[in-house]
């Protein structure tokens, strides 16, 4: 008999202490949602992933975990964690395909990528990702708002990228790297539309072939 009520007695604790840290520490959904939104406007994004984490973790069938998900997202992309901000977008793309904020994230991720570009002398994968995602948008949603948003980027895309291949086939070109020059001088020419560098292409590309031909020549005679 004693031993049933010892029992009985220890059940009661820990449902007790259950309770306490529930109305302790873990508050409503909809109220981390408030907090977290508080936090965001403000500024304080850290803080906001904070409370969306819980949202997300305590309460991922609530109708706030979408929201959580999102603005955790939107957290990193203004703190300029960008690696993180695209994971946190893609998730969310793979978790909810057919959610009306597609449009938006598809968006983001890009804006992740194009703000992370850098000068022509330098890689272009971020210009490239960048371009590549705001045309995935433009393809799969050309009607979206945010669409419309894609043009200017497009454009500084673009002419990173065109800009790179006149870095390195003015490169070859100084090397007497001929035939390599060539092929980049008219990969401008054919990949990408006229951003301003389309003539000095055209007139790299007459001086490639003159010396290519040169060189031919040379090498007949001997």
């Amino acid at each position: 008999m004693k031993r049933i009520l010892f029992l009985v007695f220890i059940s009661l604790f820990v449902l007790a202490s259950c309770a306490w840290f529930e109305t302790k520490e873990e508050k409503p959904a909809k109220e981390l949602a408030y907090d977290g939104m508080d936090y965001f406007n403000d500024g304080k994004y850290r803080k906001s992933i904070e409370q969306f984490e819980k949202i997300r973790d305590w309460y991922p069938f609530s109708k706030f975990a979408i929201l959580a998900e999102l603005k955790i997202a939107d957290a990193h992309y203004h703190l300029k964690e960008y690696e993180e901000a695209i994971f946190a977008y893609e998730e969310f793309e793979n978790l909810h395909p057919r959610n009306e904020a597609i449009p938006y994230v598809i968006y983001q991720i890009g804006r992740c990528y194009f703000e992370q570009m850098d000068t022509v002398d330098r890689d272009q994968t971020s210009a490239k990702k960048a371009f590549d995602t705001f045309q995935r948008l433009n393809r799969q949603f050309p009607e979206s708002q945010y669409t419309n948003r894609t043009e200017g980027h497009i454009k500084k895309c673009l002419k990173s990228l065109a800009g790179h291949d006149l870095y390195v086939g003015l490169f070859y070109f100084k090397s007497k790297h001929y035939k390599a020059a060539l092929n980049r001088f008219k990969s401008i020419i054919s990949n990408y539309p006229d951003v301003g560098v389309h003539q000095k292409a055209l007139q790299y590309i007459a001086l490639c072939e003159a010396s290519l031909t040169k060189h031919q020549e040379e090498k007949m005679s001997k």
